[in-house]
């Protein structure tokens, strides 16, 4: 009867300290041997003159309002642009089901 309970007690005690053991010496392994060393260094200076900003003009949005038979295709060539550009323009638009009436942004 002592020798079971000594065997409940102890072998979890010893699984515990060979986990942490094996933890250990892995974690050690992982370490690099040379110590990371991070320099940074900052110049300022004072500012003179105002940051020139270039901005573009605003390009005010067109739209166009489709007809029966309108195809993307003859919309971007009307307009100079292409299909793939329409399709960033109007993220919503199938191209394959064009309805009449409905308003196209091309700018």
């Amino acid at each position: 009867m002592n020798r079971r309970l000594l065997a409940r007690y102890v072998a979890p005690a010893a699984f515990l300290l060979a986990a942490t053991v094996i933890v250990l010496v892995v974690r050690s392994g992982l370490k690099s041997d040379s110590p990371m060393t991070t320099t940074t260094s900052a110049v300022v200076t004072p500012r003179t003159t105002p940051a020139k900003t270039t901005s573009r003009p605003a390009v005010p949005k067109r739209y166009y309002v489709i007809a029966a038979g309108d195809t993307l295709e003859a919309i971007a060539a009307r307009y100079g642009t292409t299909v793939a550009a329409l399709l960033r323009l109007n993220p919503g638009v199938e191209p394959t089901a064009l309805t009449p009436g409905e308003h196209v942004r091309v700018r």
